[in-house]
């Protein structure tokens, strides 16, 4: 079984060939404008559009913890909107990571990447202003992800 391939670089301008999938971590109250979406919504103004509509639309859709939502910005390059956070806030109920949710849009995401015949990259999802742990999320990315053959790449922002 292959691992994780960890890089220096920008998520946002994912390296090597093939069709790509740009995977990230989103709330679940419609909230976009912090983190990583500001470096997303530089490159591309679809996937914030698309996640906006389909916040605003959410009774008629399936949008709330665990969903995913694939929007293609180029010709073979996709963003996976992942709704994994309860709100934006850290409060009495803790930071607003949801692993569980998490895991639920890992194992969607595996099977549109599959479909696609997609490679995967990230930045450490969950872990900027969700507040989430990587070695909490590291083995769901491995079980969802890689162990399913899927090629993933995560990036750590250079300064």
């Amino acid at each position: 079984m292959s691992e994780i391939a960890y890089v220096r670089g920008d998520a946002a301008l994912p390296s090597g060939k093939g069709v790509k999938v740009i995977a990230h971590v989103c709330n679940d109250i419609g909230g976009w404008g912090k983190g990583f979406v500001l470096a997303l919504s530089r490159h591309w103004p679809e996937p914030e559009a698309a996640y906006r509509a389909w916040h605003r639309d959410r009774a008629a859709n399936d949008f709330g913890l665990g969903a995913l939502q694939l929007v293609q910005v180029e010709r073979y390059v996709w963003v996976a909107n992942m709704i994994g956070q309860r709100g934006t806030k850290t409060g009495s109920k803790g930071v607003p990571v949801r692993y569980e949710a998490i895991d639920t849009a890992l194992g969607r995401l595996a099977d549109e990447a599959l479909a696609l015949g997609a490679s995967v990259h990230m930045p450490r999802i969950g872990c900027g202003l969700a507040g989430g742990k990587w070695p909490r999320i590291e083995p769901l990315v491995m079980d969802r992800l890689i162990r399913r053959g899927i090629s993933v790449t995560v990036y750590d922002h250079r300064d």
